[in-house]
Parts: C-alpha cells; structure tokens; sequence
C-alpha cells in the first residue's frame, strides 16, 4: 500500500511539473532565476518559446538559463536564434561568444566577440575573451591586438600577462614578448616558466648570452623542470660550446630519457665532433620518438651519405626538405648524394636550388638598410 501512494505521489509530482511548463509565463522563469534555480528556469523558458517563437528576449533568456547550467551548446543555439530574430539585443553577441569560448571553439567564438567589441569598444571582458580566443585559434599576432591593451589596464591578472607574452612570443614579437615576461617576473620573480620564456624571448631577438643567464637561473630555481636542461643545452649548441651543450643535454635525457630533441642536438654535436658512428643511434632513436625534427633528418641524411646507404640517405634528407622547404642545407645534402649515386641531373637541379637561395639572401641582405652606429654609452668619470 506505501509504494502505491509513493508512485501515486511521483506521478503527481510528475503531472504538476508537466502543467508548470506548459503555462509557465516570463515572470515564472525570472523569478526562478532570481533564486537560482536554473534548470526550472530554463523549463520554464523552453516553455515560454514553445508558446512564442518569435520572443528574442526569451530565446536569449533561456541560453543564459542553460549557459548556468553548463549546457553551452545548447546555450549557443539559443542565443543563435535570439540572433536571427532581434540582432540588436544588447548583449547577445557578447553571451554567443562566451558560449563558444566554453566550448573550446574559439575560431567561432571570434566573430560575436568581435561584434560584441565594435558594439560596445571600452567592454573590456569582450576584448579579453576575444584577445584569448584569438590565442586559442594560434592566430597570435591579432591576440596581441587584444590582449595588450586590456594587460595594461590589469597588471596583476597573472593568466592574462601570460597570454600576452605568449602571443607575442608565438608571432615572433620578441621585445613584446620580453617586456610581458619581465612584468611576470618582477610580481613573481621565482617563475621558472617566465625565465625560460624571457630566455626564449631574448635568444629570438639575437641576445643568446642574456638567454643562457635567464635559463640559468631558471634551472637554479627548479633544477628538474622538463626542457630546463634542453634550453641550455640548445644555447650553448648556439654559441658552439659543445661540451658544455652535451653536459646539459645529458643531464635532460637523465631526468626524461625520451626527450627526443635532446637526443637529436646530442647526435648534431657528435657528428660536428667526427663521430659518426655515435651520432647514428641517436639520431634513429630521435626520429623514432618525433618524425618532425628536421635537424635529426639533415644529420641523419649526412651519416647515411657517408656509409653510402644513399637510398636511405635521400629519404631523411626529403623529409628534412619537407619540414623546411626553404632551408638550403638539406638540398645541398641531397645533391652530393644524387652526384654520389651517379644522378647527375637530380643533383645539378639541388645545387642550382642552392645557388638560388644564396643569391636571394645575398640580394636581402644589400637591400637591409646599414645600421647606424650607436652614440657611445657615456662612462662615469
């Protein structure tokens, strides 16, 4: 008899809820919102669009409904056919965007953020959530549009600098980049993660020694943070420091044996060392672990030559040309091992390719306006 009366009571309950949605009006659903009952709330506008479907304002009401609840796909095609009938509610585009941001679509969260901006110039949330879908996109060099401006109003929001320096970074806008990190640094001087990046920054703009001193002190800070290592050691494979490139190269390997582009500066370094026959495995065992490291394939391509493997030779050396097409190195490869294998017509057209990317930097570099000489620095007397 008592389960007859629960599910008597369910069915009631059931019932009364199905009535509610189907007379529920716009003043139900704002006073559900009001005391936060979302879920209700958006039943209840749901139900006020079946009536209506021409009321924007409810179609825009129930995307925020949802948007609470987490739903934001379903939030985005209700704010979507708010749009269609009333594009000038305010708002809107701002909440469609927000919703595609949530969702990780950020090329499609690019457009309502940018009406939402136009619409409104000094919203300064629009600018950032465009500035960070931008980003999200890999479309760096208009994040920085974005993003700068609004860092400057908020220098203490720490994810916003990082996403500027960043930004910058990616689109090779190093004296951005670095006047970002060195704002993350003077709040957080014990960042390891702004040291490396400030290090990066700086090796971008030519200034390689000043790198090697911010991952330096990166490493003092947090000796086993992944790419520590590898960053010093690349620098130091710059400034043709060898040995103290392959210390630090090992040392990343020690701390993460799969580190494939240690092992691949680790095998440049022994095949500049005339030592091929060390090179070789670490060179295989590189590529092995990432099929993208267009150093390996060139040094690869170089060892193989000299062993006269030269079929296998011509297949590291094409996908070094693959990689970077415009890089004169790996066709200069690829004509000694064509003349090797007796391909005088292969060979004749990699070395003209040569020739012709040397002429085109030749040109560049007559056409570079001369750098006038600095004033001296005054001394103190």
């Amino acid at each position: 008899m008592r389960s007859r009366k629960l599910v008597s009571a369910a069915v009631a309950l059931l019932m009364l809820g199905s009535a509610f949605a189907q007379t529920a009006n716009p003043q139900d659903a704002i006073a559900l919102q009001q005391q936060g009952k979302w879920a209700e709330a958006a039943r209840a506008w749901q139900s006020v669009v079946e009536r209506d479907p021409q009321d924007a304002v409810a179609f825009a009401s129930l995307g925020f409904a949802l948007s609470k609840e987490q739903k934001y796909q379903e939030a985005a095609s209700a704010y979507r056919k708010a749009l269609t009938l009333d594009p000038e509610l305010p708002g809107l585009q701002l909440n469609l965007g927000l919703a595609e941001f949530k969702q990780g679509r950020f090329e499609t969260a690019i457009a309502p953020l940018a009406a939402a901006l136009t619409a409104e110039p000094q919203n300064t949330q629009a600018q950032v959530l465009l500035g960070f879908s931008y980003y999200g996109a890999k479309r760096f060099g208009e994040a920085v549009k974005h993003l700068e401006p609004a860092a400057k109003l908020d220098p203490s929001n720490t994810e916003l600098q990082q996403t500027l320096a960043q930004s910058c970074f990616w689109a090779k806008n190093y004296s951005c980049a670095l006047e970002a990190f060195r704002k993350i640094l003077r709040h957080s001087p014990d960042s390891v993660a702004a040291h490396m990046l400030t290090g990066q920054a700086l090796d971008g703009l030519g200034r390689t020694p000043e790198a090697l001193a911010e991952f330096q002190e990166a490493a003092k800070v947090a000796p086993s943070e992944p790419n520590v290592h590898f960053g010093l050691g690349f620098l130091y494979w710059k400034l043709t420091q060898y040995e103290d490139a392959r210390r630090e190269l090992e040392t990343e390997l020690a701390l993460h044996p799969d580190h494939a582009q240690a092992l691949a500066y680790l095998g440049d370094i022994a095949l500049k060392l005339s030592k091929p026959a060390e090179a070789l495995p670490l060179l295989e065992k590189a590529i092995a672990l990432n099929n993208d490291l267009r150093v390996a394939f060139v040094d690869l391509g170089i060892v193989l030559t000299e062993r006269k493997r030269y079929p296998e030779a011509v297949k590291a050396l094409l996908r070094a040309v693959e990689l970077d097409p415009g890089e004169s190195d790996a066709h200069y490869q690829l004509a000694r091992v064509y003349r090797a294998m007796g391909k005088t017509e292969a060979a004749r057209k990699e070395f003209d390719k040569v020739r012709e990317m040397k002429d085109k930097a030749d040109e560049l570099a007559r056409e570079m306006p001369k750098a006038k000489p600095s004033p001296p620095s005054p001394k103190n007397e």
